[in-house]
C-alpha cells in the first residue's frame, strides 16, 4: 500500500538512547489476555464458532495438504476472523408495547445536559498508534483519514487521544529509532493486562501534526508517562507541544493511577494522598522545563476503577487535589468500562451478560451516577469533563458481544446517558488485532497491500452520535423514559435553543415475526400539555438497522455500509435513504414505525436534518491494482475528492461491498414494511426516485 505523505519529520533533537523503567502497568491494554492460534482445515468461521470467553489474538493458518501457491491468506484479528456469535435476545417474557407515545415540550424540557458538541471522539492506544495512523510521520494511512473523515463531515470537529496502558512505559528516543519505524515494543510485563513497554520515534508527533494537516478540525490529547516521579520522561510532552501547538489540546499525567499498585508501579498502599503528593512533583518538574510552553493543560486523575479495585473521582478530590492544582488543570478527566475482561478477572460467559448490561437501558442509566457529583464539581470550576478512555468491556471486551449490532446501539445510549450526566466528551478505545472492541481495525502490518480495514459495529455508534447532537454546539439531550421507563425501548430527544431537534429512538428486542415492532407517536406541545400544539407537518429518518442484535457486519446507517471483515476503504457505501413520513397535525401527531431491532433518529425539521446531514466530506481515494485478492487498495498519493460520504464522485453507482449483495438488514426493513402508516412513506434522493417502500 502506498500511503499519502505530508511534510517531513523534523528531526532537530540529539538522539539519545533511554533506559526503560518499569515495564508492567496498569488496566486496559490493546494485549489480550491469551493468545490464539488455529492451524485447521476448517473455514475462519467455523473453525472459530466455538470460542466466546476470552479475548485473542485470532489468527487462522493454512490448509494442510496445499501447495504455499494454493494456500489461503491468513486471518488476522479478532474482529475479522473470529466467527462467534452469540444468541440474540428477544423480550425475554417483556410485553412490548407495540404504540408508544412520544410527548414533547416547546421551550425545553426538564434534565436537560450541558451544552454538547462533537461528543464521539477516539482513543488510540500508543503502542499500535502506527498501525493506524501510519508506518512512519511521512505516511498517513489514508484509509485512516477517510474514517476520520466520515465523522468529521457530520460533527464538524473531532478530538483524538493517544495513550492508554502503554504510555507509561514509554520512551521518546529523540533521535528516532534505527530502523526508520515509528514505534518498538519491547518486555511485556506481569500486569493484569501484559502491557509492553515501548521506544516511540518522534515520527509519531509528526504523524499526528500531518493528520489534522489533512484535516484541519481534528484536535489531539497526549499521554504522558507517570510511572517514574524522580525521572519524568516529560520528552514526549516537549515535542508534543512544539510540534503540534494549537492542535493538542490537553495532555494526560498518569493514566489509571488507581491500579498501580496491581501492576508492580507501586506499593500495596498507594493511595489517593500520595498520588496527590507526586503529582504536585511532576507537575513542578514541568513548570521548570523551559521546553514545556503550557503547564496549564493536563487532565487528570484518570481514575478508572471505583471503590472495588480501585478510587472513586471522590476519593481524589478528598485530597485536596482540586484545591492544589486546579490552576494547571485544564480537564477533570475520567476512565471507566461497564464490564472487565482483564487477566485476573473472574471469567464471563458474554452470553450471560448480554442483556442484563448491554441490551437494558434500566442498567446503562446506572452508567452515569458515579460522575454526576464530579461533573458539577467540573462545571463549578468551569472545566470540561471526560470519559477519557471507555468502551464495552476492558482489554479487548468480548466475543461476539463487542463487535456486534447490540454494541452499536449500547455505545449510542450509554453516550447519551453519560452526555445527559454532562459529561462532555466520551473516547471510545481502539487498540491491536486481538481486540473486540475495536470502532476499526487495520490489516496486519504484512497484509496491507491486499487488504482493505475492517469498520466494527461502534464505528456506526460514532456517525449516529455526530448527527443527533448536529453541529451547532447547543445541543442539550435528555432521557425521555420512554415507555414507562421500559428496558427495551429507549428513547432521547436533543433540544437546541429551547426546539426540540430530534428525537433517538431505540428497540433491543430481536424479533422477526414483526410482534416486537412498535411505533412511537411524536407530539411537540398540544394534548394534554396546556401549550399550543407544535407538531410539525413531517418528519425524516434514517435507520440503524441489521436483522438481529448478534449481527456484526451486515449493518446500515441510512441505508449505507462500510461492509464485513478486510473490505472498507473508510467511505460509507451505497446511496444514503432518508424516510419522509406525513404527520397527522388535525390530531397533533407524527407516527414512526421502529423494527426489532433497530436504532432512529427523527428529524423534526429540515433545518434539523440539514445541519447533520454531511455536507462535504475530504475522502483519500484508494484505487484496486493488486490482482491476488479482493477488496485490494493502493493509495494515490495526496489525491482529493469531495462527496457526503457516498464514495467520492460517482456514489450514486455505488453498491454493497459484500460480494452478491445489494442491500444489508433485509429481514428489518422488510418486517419495518408493516407498521408503515398508509401514505406515510417517501424516499428522498434521485438515485431511488419511484422506491415505493421497505423491502
Amino acid at each position: 500500500m502506498a500511503f499519502i505523505r505530508p511534510i517531513k519529520s523534523r528531526r532537530t533533537l540529539r538522539s539519545t538512547i533511554a533506559e526503560y523503567t518499569r515495564t508492567s502497568r496498569c488496566c486496559h491494554s490493546n494485549t489480550a489476555p491469551s493468545a490464539l492460534s488455529c492451524s485447521l482445515s476448517l473455514s475462519p468461521t467455523a473453525l472459530l464458532s466455538g470460542l466466546r470467553h476470552a479475548s485473542a489474538s485470532v489468527t487462522v493458518y493454512g490448509q494442510p495438504g496445499l501447495p504455499p501457491a494454493a494456500q489461503p491468506t491468513p486471518c488476522v484479528g479478532a474482529v475479522p476472523c473470529d466467527g462467534n456469535v452469540l444468541q440474540p435476545v428477544g423480550s425475554y417474557g417483556v410485553n412490548i408495547t407495540n404504540a408508544i407515545p412520544v410527548q414533547l415540550y416547546s421551550g425545553g424540557m426538564g434534565g436537560l445536559s450541558i451544552g454538547l458538541a462533537h461528543f464521539f471522539g477516539f482513543s488510540l492506544e500508543l503502542s499500535v498508534a502506527n498501525h493506524l495512523l501510519g508506518n512512519n510521520g511521512n505516511e498517513i494511512d489514508p484509509i485512516f483519514l477517510n474514517l476520520m473523515a466520515t465523522v468529521i463531515s457530520r460533527s464538524k470537529n473531532l478530538i483524538l487521544r493517544v495513550g492508554g496502558n502503554t504510555q507509561e512505559q514509554a520512551v521518546l528516543i529523540p533521535g528516532g529509532l534505527s530502523d526508520g519505524a515509528m514505534i518498538e515494543k519491547g518486555p511485556i510485563g506481569s500486569s493484569r493486562t501484559s502491557t509492553p513497554a515501548l521506544y516511540v520515534s518522534p515520527s509519531l508527533i509528526y504523524a499526528m501534526a500531518n493528520v489534522s494537516s489533512f484535516l484541519p478540525t481534528v484536535q489531539w490529547f497526549l499521554g504522558a508517562p507517570f510511572n517514574d516521579t524522580t525521572n519524568p520522561r516529560m520528552q514526549m510532552a516537549e515535542l508534543g507541544q512544539q510540534v503540534l501547538g494549537s492542535k493538542l489540546i490537553g495532555l494526560q499525567l498518569g493514566n489509571e493511577p488507581d491500579l498501580y499498585h496491581q501492576n508492580q508501579l507501586r506499593g500495596s498502599d498507594y493511595s489517593p494522598t500520595q498520588y496527590d503528593v507526586e503529582w504536585g512533583q511532576v507537575l513542578q518538574d514541568y513548570i521548570n522545563d523551559p521546553n514545556i510552553s503550557n503547564n496549564s493543560m493536563f487532565a487528570a486523575p484518570s481514575v478508572c476503577c471505583g471503590g472495588n479495585i480501585g478510587w472513586t473521582p471522590e476519593q481524589v478530590w478528598n485530597t485536596g487535589f482540586l484545591d492544589h492544582y486546579a490552576d494547571h488543570l485544564a480537564y477533570l478527566a475520567v476512565q471507566h468500562y461497564p464490564a472487565d475482561n482483564c487477566n485476573g478477572s473472574s471469567h464471563v460467559n458474554p452470553q450471560d451478560i448480554l442483556q442484563p448490561i448491554y441490551l437494558n437501558h434500566n442498567a446503562i442509566q446506572t452508567q452515569n451516577a458515579a460522575y454526576v457529583n464530579s461533573t458539577a464539581i467540573a462545571q463549578s470550576l468551569g472545566k470540561p469533563f471526560l470519559l477519557f478512555e471507555t468502551n464495552t468491556a476492558s482489554c479487548g471486551g468480548f466475543s461476539g458481544l463487542s463487535d456486534s449490532f447490540a454494541a452499536a446501539m449500547w455505545a449510542v445510549d450509554y453516550s447519551f446517558n453519560m452526555a445527559m450526566g454532562n459529561v462532555s466528551h466520551a473516547f471510545f478505545h481502539v487498540g491491536g488485532q486481538s481486540d473486540y472492541y475495536n470502532p476499526f481495525t487495520p490489516p496486519a502490518t504484512n497484509q496491507s497491500r491486499f487488504r482493505q480495514w475492517t469498520v466494527g459495529s461502534t464505528f456506526y455508534s460514532s456517525l449516529v452520535v455526530a448527527e443527533a447532537l448536529g453541529t451547532s454546539g447547543q445541543a442539550q439531550i435528555v432521557d425521555l423514559y420512554l415507555n414507562n421507563n421500559a428496558a427495551l425501548t429507549p428513547g432521547y430527544v436533543v433540544y437546541e435553543a429551547g426546539t426540540p431537534q430530534r428525537v433517538v429512538l431505540m428497540n433491543y428486542v430481536t424479533d422477526s415475526s414483526g410482534a416486537s415492532n412498535y411505533t412511537a407517536y411524536i407530539s411537540i406541545g398540544g394534548n394534554q400539555t396546556g401549550t399550543p400544539g407544535a407538531t410539525p407537518a413531517s418528519v425524516q429518518v434514517k435507520y440503524l438497522l441489521a436483522d438481529s442484535v448478534s449481527e456484526k457486519f451486515a449493518i446500515t446507517w441510512a441505508g449505507q455500509t462500510f461492509g464485513g471483515p478486510f473490505e472498507s476503504d473508510g467511505r460509507l457505501q451505497g446511496a444514503e435513504v432518508i424516510y419522509t413520513y406525513q404527520c397527522d397535525q388535525t390530531n397533533n401527531v407524527c407516527a414512526v414505525p421502529m423494527p426489532a431491532p433497530a436504532l432512529a433518529i427523527v428529524f423534526l425539521s429540515s433545518g434539523a436534518l440539514s445541519e447533520s446531514e454531511p455536507q462535504s466530506t475530504v475522502t483519500f481515494a484508494t484505487t484496486t491494482s493488486y490482482s491476488n485478492a479482493a477488496n485490494t487498495a493502493t493509495i494515490n498519493q495526496a489525491v482529493l475528492a469531495t462527496s457526503n460520504g457516498r464514495g467520492g464522485g460517482n456514489w450514486d453507482t455505488v453498491g454493497s461491498t459484500s460480494f452478491g449483495s445489494s442491500n444489508g438488514a433485509v429481514g428489518a426493513t422488510a418486517m419495518l414494511a408493516s407498521a408503515v402508516l398508509t401514505g406515510g412513506v417517501a424516499v428522498l434522493g434521485a438515485v431511488l426516485a419511484g422506491y415505493a417502500g421497505w423491502r
